[in-house]
């Protein structure tokens, strides 16, 4: 059973893109080579001819490397493009084709694969440059030089020599993320070691340092300009654009201001951080981007910005307001649903564009009624308290079940172990949000795939423990039950089960539910982070009282009965998770949504789709069954005599 935990931790982080799939690392390389590619071909190929004979060798090199690294990723709808397109680009080196040309092709098809795999290509955090030129010192200068020029002492001599940070002409084709990639992955075949074993942060903030090195003042001084005036803002919403166009790319894209904006915050990553958009500011943002791609064609990536528009937007602030118009909470989350729908059917541009307007007219009234208030200290304190209340209200009735289970099997010392359990998902629940907020990437739809999962799990182990529960209900199975149960120890199987399920029931909420108090602090500002923590108190010492009150019922009732009800509560939950994991993998994008006229009830795991209240009235079945199964098994067998 420790190993079934460890391997489910390992699949739920894997899951939430804490721990990058295999995936990632051939998909990286081929960024990485396709980025050297657009960039250095122009050494090798001139007019049609070889000018070098080594480059060109390697370019031809590096285009096949990317149709095997390409060949090797999961399967994709759209691998088979890609494949074709990275074999149009080799067919082109081979060719001896215009460097404009392969650049421009290499360019593409880099872009293709980070849409298609989702790939990482920003820092999570601001990288530190003041950190970036101390690291530049102590692993670069020997070859690069202390200024960046490629003239160090142990550079002399190597074929080919260090690069010239200060070419203004290939830098400008080279993006921060492809010197990320440098760093991380090394150039074989060259002096260019890998520094993989640097840390993520590390390598960003020596990417972002060299990338710096070509004298840019007046640029840098227009976008500092441009950025304290609030223009060009919404091409610049996080570190995306700043990571991974090249000064090139800016230009063709952004235009002028563009480059400029880039220049300045390639140098002052930091301003990003304190210029971060409110959650309805980015769900608003997002939504204007999916609905560019949809209009473009691009529908994977349209639907894509729709559940990021919602996940990592708008679902941050529904608690707050619901406390301030739970109507148009509820319509708003209604309508984003219908947008998503809308864009994985198919349908026609005006529908969406039609769709798209009523969710951004909602999503400003919402930004209007939260802005108007900051919300007042008695709001604070009510949302702070229902957030626990509400994420916290299955998990506990689930432990307390477990806990007094247990007390009523005369088994108090196995509790110790569901301790564990729910202590452990706390503790993993707070470094998940560490990791995802400093460390790592960890995407909206990602977390909602980890709650999906863990819940449909919960689920179907609860009804085995519901059921079980509930067929010891009956005297002779709850009597033989304590007799072996008092005589001699559960087994470690059972033990690690109840662990489990304890470690379920908690961790699916706990990463979310900080997330949910990290949006309500920045909504309520200093003045209300009073408000916030009496809520939050307030809803723990709650929690605390239930489950006290659970485990003191539990010890008054007759032992049949407390059987009896503790499975039929935790068949009624099983129920519960199953909709509310198949909700979270709609909200993520994995299951489709196919609304139907019917009341929501989240609390309950009720949302008026066709795919949750389908998987929850199956679940019902196999509770109903279960409980008759139970009773008809339990049923007393009369003797000879009339006696039970």
């Amino acid at each position: 059973m420790q190993r079934y935990l460890v391997s489910l931790l390992s699949l739920l982080f894997i899951l939430a893109g804490a721990v990058p799939a295999r995936a990632a690392e051939p998909a990286q390389t081929a960024l990485h080579l396709l980025d050297y590619v657009a960039v250095d071909y122009a050494e090798a190929v001139e007019n049609g001819r070889v000018k070098n004979a080594d480059e060109y060798r390697e370019m031809r090199e590096f285009a096949a490397q990317v149709q095997v690294l390409i060949q090797g990723l999961p399967e994709n709808a759209a691998r088979p493009k890609l494949l074709s397109e990275a074999s149009a680009l080799a067919g082109h080196v081979d060719a001896k084709a215009s460097p404009a040309e392969v650049a421009a092709q290499a360019t593409a098809l880099r872009w293709a694969l980070i849409h298609v795999y989702n790939l990482q290509i920003a820092p999570k955090a601001a990288p530190d440059l003041k950190a970036g030129a101390s690291l530049y010192k102590e692993y670069c200068a020997a070859c690069h030089g202390a200024e960046g020029h490629g003239d160090g002492p142990a550079g002399q001599g190597l074929d080919p020599a260090p690069s010239n940070f200060h070419d203004a002409e290939r830098m400008a084709s080279r993006s921060a993320n492809g010197l990320y990639n440098t760093i991380t992955l090394g150039v074989n075949g060259t002096g260019m070691a890998a520094y993989g074993h640097l840390s993520e942060n590390v390598r960003w903030a020596l990417a972002f340092y060299v990338a710096n090195f070509v004298p840019n003042e007046a640029a840098r001084e227009r976008g500092a300009a441009l950025w304290t005036a609030g223009k060009g803002r919404d091409n610049f919403p996080d570190l995306k654009n700043v990571a991974t166009l090249s000064a090139n790319e800016a230009r063709e894209r952004l235009g002028d201001d563009g480059v400029a904006l880039q220049a300045y915050l390639r140098a002052n990553p930091q301003a990003m951080v304190t210029a971060k958009p409110s959650p309805i500011e980015f769900a608003i943002a997002t939504l204007d981007k999916s609905l560019e791609a949809y209009r473009a064609s691009r529908r994977a990536e349209a639907a894509q910005l729709a559940i990021q528009a919602y996940l990592e937007g708008f679902e941050l602030v529904e608690s707050s307001l619901r406390n301030v118009d739970a109507e148009l909470m509820t319509r708003t989350e209604r309508e984003m649903m219908g947008y998503r729908a809308l864009l994985q059917s198919g349908a026609d541009i005006q529908q969406a564009e039609k769709q798209a307007a009523v969710v951004q007219g909602l999503l400003i009234e919402a930004r209007e009624k939260l802005d108007n208030t900051q919300l007042s200290s008695a709001t604070t304190f009510v949302s702070a308290l229902v957030i626990l209340l509400r994420e916290g209200a299955e998990a506990i009735l689930v432990v307390a079940a477990i806990l007094a289970f247990l007390t009523r099997a005369g088994r108090t010392e196995a509790r110790r172990w569901v301790h564990a359990g729910w202590i452990a998902a706390l503790v993993l629940g707070f470094v998940t949000w560490v990791v995802s907020s400093y460390l790592v990437e960890i995407s909206g739809a990602g977390r909602e795939i980890t709650e999906g999962v863990t819940a449909l799990v919960a689920a179907a182990m609860l009804l085995y423990v519901g059921y079980w529960l509930h067929s010891k209900s009956h005297s002779q199975a709850w009597q033989k039950f304590i007799a072996d149960k008092v005589s001699g120890a559960l087994s470690r199987g059972t033990v690690w089960t109840l662990a489990l399920i304890s470690f379920l029931a908690v961790y699916r909420e706990a990463f979310e539910t900080v997330l949910f108090y990290q949006a309500l602090a920045a909504q309520a500002g200093p003045e209300g982070h009073g408000a916030l923590f009496g809520g939050l108190a307030l809803a723990s010492v709650l929690i605390i009282a239930v489950a006290w009150a659970i485990l003191r019922a539990s010890v008054k009732l007759p032992i049949g009965l407390f059987f009896s009800v503790s499975g039929i509560v935790l068949l009624v939950l099983a129920v519960v998770f199953t909709g509310q994991g198949i909700a979270a993998l709609q909200e993520a994008g994995k299951i489709g949504a196919d609304a139907v006229n019917f009341i929501a009830v989240p609390m309950l795991g009720i949302y008026p789709t066709l795919q949750t209240l389908g998987a929850q009235a199956a679940a019902l079945i196999l509770s109903v069954f279960g409980l008759w199964w139970a009773m008809r098994k339990g049923k007393p067998v009369m003797d000879d005599t009339g006696e039970k």
